[in-house]
């Protein structure tokens, strides 16, 4: 039933002019920050403080327009079907020559990107180029919500492909995919533990072991909205890189990701408030941490 309903409203949203959904948007975001859990709000700001080494009122206003963004985010996605159709009045790219690059070398490879921006709609973009793009769907609770989301991720010319596919997705390399990966969020137990934004945490190792394993090019790539243009986005794909392939895997593999992760670390500082800060990058290690202090 909910999806059915998501449907309708994204045909409606689709009926309107772009500026009056972005105008509703920016409206859904301001109304929906008044909700936002008080405790999850102040994780941000002292996330934002400790890491980015500003005053609490600078972070109190980058927290607040990493959320309310999502706002025009959220009817953008809804609108897939018109943004996508006409990507050039939407996306512009700089680095095209890096995406030729990684094409010519024929085997595929991954998009490595972060929570930053409207990362939904780098598929579309890069699609449109000529690349052959699957994207890694993580499974919403609620599903409707998820047969929605993956409806709109359908109208960018990608493959959606199960997040814990990892047959599928290695298949896919060999097919001259390029797999879109989200590479700040939080690796849990499988993850590395490295320095992020000058704080340990566990971080992915995701793009450099398909990398390794298939010898295939990771292509880091950012997208931004373009403050001259509202509801324009800027996408930035940066040089091919390779992952080693030594005698030592654990470590080809860490140096990979920690040159990935000084990426968005550098992205982040260039455009804070873009970035999703109510996601708690830090927690499993600080959990981690707590549970061998109460040991003790």
């Amino acid at each position: 039933m909910l999806y059915h309903i998501l449907v309708f409203l994204s045909d409606i949203c689709c009926l309107l002019p772009a500026s009056v959904a972005r105008f509703i948007g920016k409206i859904l975001g301001e109304l929906t920050w008044i909700v936002v859990p008080k405790k999850r709000k102040q994780m941000a700001i002292h996330n934002i403080e400790r890491c980015l080494k500003v005053s609490t009122d600078k972070a109190e206003q980058i927290a607040k327009k990493s959320w309310t963004r999502f706002g025009p985010m959220i009817m953008e996605v809804l609108r897939f079907k018109v943004i996508c159709k006409n990507i050039d009045k939407y996306v512009t790219i700089k680095g095209e020559e890096n995406i030729k690059k990684a094409m010519s070398y024929g085997n595929g490879g991954v998009i490595a990107t972060a929570h930053s921006g409207n990362w939904e709609i780098i598929g579309a973009a890069l699609t449109h180029k000529g690349m052959k793009i699957a994207g890694v769907a993580q499974h919403q609770r609620n599903e409707g919500v998820n047969n929605f989301i993956n409806y709109c991720r359908v109208f960018t010319g990608m493959h959606i492909t199960d997040k814990l596919d990892i047959k599928e997705m290695m298949k896919m390399l060999g097919q001259k995919y390029f797999i879109g990966l989200i590479m700040d969020q939080d690796g849990g137990s499988t993850g590395i533990i490295m320095p992020f934004l000058g704080y340990e945490a566990s971080c992915v190792q995701g793009p450099a072991v398909m990398s390794r394993f298939k010898s295939a090019p990771i292509l880091p790539a950012f997208i931004t909205e373009d403050k001259k243009r509202p509801g324009h986005h800027i996408l930035t794909v940066l040089e091919p890189v390779f992952t080693a392939k030594t005698k030592d895997k654990q470590k080809d593999i860490y140096d990979m990701m920690a040159s990935l992760t000084s990426l968005v670390e550098q992205h982040i500082r260039d455009y804070p408030e873009e970035w999703f800060w109510l996601h708690d990058r830090w927690k499993y290690v600080e959990r981690k941490k707590k549970e061998a202090n109460n040991l003790q």
